[in-house]
């Protein structure tokens, strides 16, 4: 059970990559006053919570109802991973999720699709074919991860004077390394179920 738990926390916070969203948080936030910034921080945190919820409760459903099989959405997230994986590795002048507008932040593209992405959203349906018990573990390792989101985002100013524009870009390409392996890994389970059905 824990060692479910450790993996569960472990993708959705390399599928959610909090420290390589540092930069855009904190270039989304910048026109914004320093006293609103914790309060639009956690209320983004909130919603993106708040959708990946929704889409591990009800994923199943949602499934179900656009007559898709649970080995293509495997195969698809483990597609999407893999590019983000690969912008990770190798920076895009547009950032991993693309370029976003100026103004203050709302929902787009903090929550969505910055946290709350297609590739968190995919990685959350596939919890929901899960027991009732593993889907409560899921849920808890959600809850923790956004407890990281809060703390690195909002300290995401001081994190980038301490540890620098270097350490920040390498820590994101080990992550987008090991986002790559996960999809890998992903991509075959998905077809290995796939065979299992011919």
């Amino acid at each position: 059970m824990t060692e479910s738990f450790f993996q569960t926390f472990i993708l959705l916070l390399l599928v959610t990559d909090p420290f390589g969203n540092v930069p855009l948080f904190a270039t989304a936030l910048a026109p914004v006053a320093p006293a609103k910034r914790p309060r639009i921080v956690v209320r983004e945190c909130l919603i993106a919570f708040i959708v990946l919820l929704t889409f591990m409760f009800f994923g199943r459903h949602f499934l179900q109802a656009l007559s898709l099989s649970e080995v293509s959405l495997r195969i698809a997230g483990s597609v999407i991973l893999m590019m983000i994986a690969i912008r990770m590795v190798f920076p895009h002048p547009d950032g991993v999720l693309g370029k976003s507008d100026g103004g203050e932040p709302f929902i787009v593209p903090l929550a969505i699709p910055a946290l709350a992405g297609p590739s968190a959203l995919a990685t959350v349906l596939l919890f929901s074919r899960e027991s009732t018990g593993e889907v409560v573990m899921h849920v808890a390792a959600l809850a923790a991860v956004v407890v990281i989101w809060l703390a690195v985002f909002l300290g995401a100013e001081r994190l980038q004077k301490v540890l620098g524009t270097q350490v920040m870009t390498a820590f994101e390409r080990l992550m987008g390394l090991i986002l790559a392996a996960m999809a890998v890994e992903m991509l075959l389970g998905g077809i290995r179920e796939f065979v299992k059905t011919l």
